[in-house]
């Protein structure tokens, strides 16, 4: 992993002016405020009440322009920038809930493996769901043998 250049600001610090994110944008100024009054962009403020974009800020905006220009109005925009967010949000969701499956099924395997390798305990009957992954599109049932 390339290290980054302690003096080169985050991917989130609100470091450009307004004329500098127009210009990176090419927007004009009166336009990112316009955006902002209607809630597409919320830049950082300084001490003093400056408006100060980060680049995720100038990345959105540029998605903003490439939008509207294409025909669709700002409500569609407000829509897909939510829908993009709603996206990004179930997508990380995603990623957590298969890293607990995949940490829950290796300490599964691993109990499986250390009770097979104690041969000096009782022989239990296997309570262990079936370790497998189940293929894209397919059901998974779970079975539990019966008591008795």
């Amino acid at each position: 992993m390339a290290q980054r250049d302690p003096f080169e600001p985050s991917y989130d610090a609100a470091v450009y002016v307004i004329s500098v994110a127009a210009e990176l944008t090419g927007l004009h100024p009166q336009t990112l405020r316009t955006y902002e009054r209607l809630g597409l962009i919320t830049p950082g403020r300084t001490g003093g009440g400056g408006r100060r974009y980060s680049h995720r800020d100038i990345e959105l905006l540029r998605m903003i322009s490439e939008l509207t220009s294409a025909g669709i109005g700002i409500e569609g925009v407000r829509r897909i920038l939510d829908l993009e967010n709603h996206v990004a949000a179930l997508t990380a969701r995603n990623a957590e809930l298969a890293d607990e499956l995949d940490r829950t099924r290796a300490a599964l395997q691993q109990a499986l493996t250390a009770r097979r390798a104690d041969a000096s305990a009782p022989a239990l009957p296997n309570k262990l769901p079936v370790l497998r992954r189940p293929d894209p599109g397919q059901s998974l049932v779970v079975w539990r043998r019966g008591r008795g």
